[in-house]
C-alpha cells in the first residue's frame, strides 16, 4: 500500500502517474463510481482507477481490504489527507486498510521544492496507529507541497493529543 503526501494540487494525480510509469509500477487507486462514465471510463482504468460503490454495505475500507485478499499482487495508492484542501491530520483508512489486508505502508512524498517523487523503505504497522502514524508523517514537510499553505505541518503536541 502506498501512501502518497503532500496532496495539495491537482498535478499531484498527474505526476504520481507520470512517476508510477517510469517506475514500471501498476499502481491502483480507487474513485467513486460516478467518475467511471463513458468515455473516461475506459482511460481512468488504464491509468490504474477502480471503481467503488460508496452506497454499498461494505465500506470503502473493506472493499480495499477484500482487492488485496482477491489479488496478492495488488498495489493500490491513496493520498492519506483525504482532499486537496487543508487538513489537520490523516484520516484512518489508510492504515485500516493496512492492518487489516497485513501489508506494509510505503511513504511516497511528492517533493515540488526538491523535484523529486520519494519512495520511502516499507513501513509495517505495528497496530498503535497513533504512533505509526506519527512515524509516518514525520517524512512529509509542508515545504514540500505544490501549495505548503494547505498542508498542515506536524505538531506533535496537538497530533499526541488526538
Amino acid at each position: 500500500m502506498l501512501i502518497v503526501a503532500p496532496h495539495t494540487s491537482n498535478w499531484d494525480f498527474a505526476l504520481c502517474i507520470l512517476a508510477m510509469f517510469a517506475l514500471g509500477l501498476r499502481l491502483s487507486w480507487l474513485g467513486k463510481h460516478s467518475i467511471f462514465f463513458w468515455p473516461a471510463s475506459p482511460i481512468l482504468r488504464w491509468l490504474g482507477g477502480e471503481p467503488i460503490e460508496r452506497g454499498s454495505s461494505l465500506g470503502t475500507v473493506e472493499q480495499a481490504i477484500a482487492r488485496f485478499a482477491e489479488r496478492p499482487q495488488w498495489v493500490f495508492g491513496l493520498a492519506p489527507e483525504g482532499t486537496r484542501k487543508r487538513t489537520d491530520g490523516w484520516k484512518s483508512g489508510y492504515y485500516r486498510v493496512a492492518v487489516g489486508a497485513g501489508v506494509p505502508i510505503v511513504p511516497v512524498a511528492l517533493d515540488y521544492q526538491q523535484r523529486v517523487v520519494a519512495v520511502d523503505a516499507p513501513f509495517w504497522p505495528t497496530g498503535d496507529y497513533e504512533r505509526d502514524s506519527l512515524r509516518l508523517r514525520r517524512g512529509f514537510r509542508a515545504e514540500m507541497a505544490r501549495h505548503p499553505d494547505r498542508f498542515a505541518p506536524l505538531t506533535e503536541s496537538r497530533d499526541l493529543l488526538h
